[in-house]
C-alpha cells in the first residue's frame, strides 16, 4: 500500500475523533456556556446534518479543483472549525465551528476513497478505501478516549486545540505524499450528477443508510443500556466503547480484504449476521461478558459494510464517482440520525433500552433485502446485455464461429 494512503488515514483520524469525543464532553461544554445538556447536544446534531448537507456542497464547489488540492482545503476547513470551537467565546460560535469543522468530513471521505482507489490496483481497491477508513475506526479506539480524558481533565478546550493539531499533520501528509491525480478527461458536474440516475447508485446509499443506521440504533442508547439493564457502573461505558472500536477496526479490514475478493457475498454475510447479532442483543444485554462480547461484534459487522458498499458506489458510478462517493459518506450520518430517532421513539413509547437492538436488527435485514434484490437486478440487465449483444451481426458471427 502506497504511504499516500497513511496521509489520508491520519485525516481521517482527526476527523473521526472531532466527530465522536465531544458526546463524552458534552457535560463540561455545557457547564462552561451555562445551557442544559440537550441544548449542548446540537454540538453532534448540528455536526451530523453538516456532514449530509457538506458532502455534496464541498464535492460540487472542488469539480473544477485537483484532487490532491481540494484535500489540502478541505484539511484547512476542517483546521479553522476545531480552531474556531476551541476559542469560541459563546456557545453558537462553537456550533458554528463545529459546523464548519463538518463541511470537510463528508467530501474529505468521499474525494479520498476515489484517490485512495485510484493509487492501487483495481483488485486491490477495496483494501485501499479500508485504509484510509482505519484512521476513523482507530481514533474511535484511541482519539476519542484519549480526547474525552484529556477534556475531562485539563479542559475541552484543549482537546479541540489537539484535534485541529492532528488535522495540521493530516494537512502536511496530504501535500506530501498524496501525488498529483490528473481529473478524468471530459467529467464535468452533469456527469457527477448523473450518476444518481443509475438505480445501483441508490441502491447501494440505501443499503448505507440502513445498514449503518442499524449500528447506531444500538449503539447511541449503549450507555443507559448497559448502566440500567446489563449493570454496568458509569465508568465502565468508556472502555466498552474502546471495544466496539476495536471491532471497528478489524470489521473494517477484513471488510476491505474480502470485498476485493467477492464483494456481494461479503455484504450478504456482514448485513446478516449484524441483523442476528442485533436481534440477540436484546438477550445479551442482560449479562456483563455476554453484552461485552455482543458491543465488539456490532462493531465488526458494522464497519465490514462500509469499505464494500463505499466500492460499490464506486464501481456503479463508473467513470464520475466522486460526487456519489461523497453523498454516500453523508448517507452514513444520515443512517446514524434516522436509527438515534427511531431509537428514541421506542425508548418513548415504554419499550425499554433494549427496544432500540430490534430497530437496528430491523434495518440491517431491510438492507440485506436491498443487497439481494440489487443483485438480482444485476444479473437481469447482465443477461439482458448479453441478449443484445448476441442479436447483433457481430454477435451472431462470433456464435457462429464458436
Amino acid at each position: 500500500m502506497p504511504l499516500a494512503l497513511l496521509a489520508l488515514a491520519i485525516g481521517a483520524f482527526g476527523i473521526g475523533t472531532t466527530e465522536f469525543v465531544i458526546m463524552g464532553l458534552l457535560p463540561e461544554v455545557a457547564g462552561d456556556f451555562g445551557v442544559s445538556i440537550p441544548t449542548a447536544g446540537l454540538l453532534v446534531t448540528g455536526y451530523a446534518l453538516g456532514v449530509v448537507i457538506g458532502a455534496p456542497l464541498m464535492t460540487v464547489l472542488g469539480t473544477k479543483v485537483p484532487r490532491k488540492r481540494m484535500l489540502m482545503l478541505l484539511m484547512g476547513l476542517f483546521i479553522a472549525g476545531n480552531l474556531l470551537s476551541a476559542l469560541a467565546p459563546v456557545f453558537a460560535v462553537m456550533l458554528i465551528g463545529r459546523v464548519v469543522a463538518s463541511l470537510a468530513h463528508g467530501a474529505f471521505f468521499g474525494i479520498g476513497s476515489v484517490v485512495a482507489a485510484e493509487l492501487v490496483a483495481p483488485q486491490k481497491k477495496a483494501g485501499a478505501i479500508a485504509m484510509m477508513f482505519t484512521g476513523l475506526t482507530v481514533a474511535n479506539v484511541v482519539g476519542v478516549p484519549l480526547g474525552t480524558l484529556i477534556g475531562q481533565h485539563v479542559g475541552w478546550r484543549v482537546t479541540f486545540a489537539i484535534v485541529a493539531a492532528l488535522g495540521v499533520i493530516g494537512l502536511a501528509g496530504v501535500a506530501k505524499l498524496v501525488p498529483e491525480l490528473p481529473r478524468p478527461e471530459g467529467v464535468h458536474l452533469r456527469h457527477e450528477l448523473a450518476a444518481f440516475k443509475n438505480a445501483q447508485v441508490l441502491l447501494a446509499m440505501a443499503m448505507t443508510v440502513l445498514g449503518f443506521g442499524g449500528v447506531f440504533a444500538a449503539i447511541t442508547y449503549i450507555a443507559p443500556m448497559m448502566t440500567h439493564i446489563a449493570g454496568f457502573a458509569d465508568g465502565s461505558v468508556t472502555w466498552l466503547l474502546v471495544l466496539f472500536g476495536l471491532g471497528m477496526v478489524g470489521g473494517n479490514l477484513v471488510g476491505g480484504k474480502f470485498a476485493d475478493r467477492a464483494l456481494m457475498p461479503m455484504l450478504y454475510v456482514s448485513l446478516g449476521a449484524l441483523a442476528i447479532v442485533l436481534a440477540l442483543f436484546t438477550l445479551t444485554a442482560h449479562n456483563k461478558i455476554a453484552a461485552a462480547v455482543t458491543i465488539a461484534l456490532i462493531g465488526a459487522l458494522g464497519f465490514a459494510t462500509v469499505p464494500p458498499l463505499q466500492k460499490r458506489v464506486l464501481d456503479q458510478a463508473h467513470g464520475a464517482p466522486t460526487l456519489a462517493s461523497a453523498v454516500n459518506i453523508g448517507a452514513f450520518n444520515l443512517g446514524n440520525a434516522l436509527s438515534a430517532w427511531l431509537g428514541g421513539l421506542v425508548i418513548s413509547a415504554g419499550f425499554g433500552y433494549t427496544a432500540p437492538n430490534w430497530v437496528g436488527a430491523v434495518l440491517a435485514a431491510a438492507a440485506l433485502v436491498l443487497a439481494v434484490l440489487s443483485a438480482v437486478l444485476e444479473r437481469r440487465d447482465t443477461a439482458r446485455g448479453a441478449v443484445a449483444a448476441s442479436s447483433t451481426p457481430s454477435g451472431r458471427h462470433a456464435a457462429a464461429r464458436h
